[in-house]
């Protein structure tokens, strides 16, 4: 599924001072994500032997790299609520762009739920594949097998992160959460699981379009990189983290999804973000 239901905002080539701008920051940026992934990799390998699907050490390395990466970048974190802290949970939360993934794991130490053909991109797919992404095909009929792994990861003690949308959009909205992959959390062996929903607000630098972050449709991921990277200045992200729901106040998934979604767009309201649904997404 790939939404594109917005007009994309205008992406000029860069000038001399954009290229100048996409030195300086892609340089340290890439040296700081590729450092930290090779690092990252070699405790892995002592790591995995040692504790098994259990991660105690390289979570840090990750959440370390995002921190710097947004800071590099020039993008404002600005966080309202807490994580949640221990017992069995998960995270889920709006998308809008690649930068969720920074913006997330800044803040907590999380794992990514993610479509298969992630995997296999380059740059990207191995970031995601080191870090310990779960990858899953959208397709109800692996809906077994999807809980089978989701049990595994969260009985290790795993935050696993997805994005119930399906899609990223233009960050000015929210699209209707599916409720297929909520169905992994009614499981008899996860007791006291919660989820917690998570709203992520981007504001766009001063005189850009409001769709600045979002990366949609057919967005190419090269050239939205560029775009941020040559940007004179940045603006801002919120990430608000509501209360945890507990699932086994709900009576099932769909009921689970549709309280997740309005605290999610709560958020963008709060922000000062009108949220919409788009009609073509339902």
């Amino acid at each position: 599924m790939i939404w594109d239901d917005a007009p994309h905002p205008p992406r000029a080539a860069p000038g001399a001072r954009g290229w100048l701008r996409v030195l300086r920051r892609g340089m340290p940026m890439g040296l700081l994500v590729f450092g930290g992934l090779a690092v990252l990799l070699a405790v892995r390998l002592l790591e995995r032997p040692i504790f098994g699907l259990r991660r105690p050490i390289t979570p840090w390395i990750t959440q370390s790299v995002c921190l710097g990466a947004l800071r590099l970048m020039g993008l404002r974190r600005v966080v309202t609520g807490r994580p949640m802290r221990g017992g069995t949970g998960a995270v889920v939360a709006n998308h809008g762009s690649w930068l969720d993934i920074f913006a997330l794991n800044a803040g907590k130490r999380i794992y990514f739920v993610s479509k298969s053909e992630v995997a296999a991109w380059p740059g990207i797919g191995w970031l995601a594949r080191a870090t310990g992404t779960v990858f899953i095909r959208r397709d109800r009929k692996e809906a077994a097998s999807h809980k089978a792994i989701f049990d595994a990861r969260l009985r290790a003690g795993h935050r696993l992160l997805f994005f119930p949308e399906g899609t990223s959009t233009d960050t000015r909205r929210v699209l209707p959460f599916k409720s297929t992959l909520f169905a992994a959390f009614y499981s008899e062996g996860l007791p006291g699981m919660k989820v917690q929903p998570v709203t992520l607000a981007y504001h766009a630098p001063p005189g850009a379009s409001e769709a600045f972050y979002g990366w949609w449709g057919g967005d190419d991921f090269g050239a939205h990189l560029l775009a941020m990277l040559a940007a004179p200045r940045h603006g801002r992200v919120e990430v608000i983290y509501h209360p945890p729901l507990d699932v086994a106040e709900f009576s099932d998934r769909k009921a689970l999804a549709r309280a997740a979604e309005q605290a999610v767009r709560s958020g963008l309201d709060a922000a000062g973000i009108a949220p919409r649904v788009s009609e073509a997404a339902q």
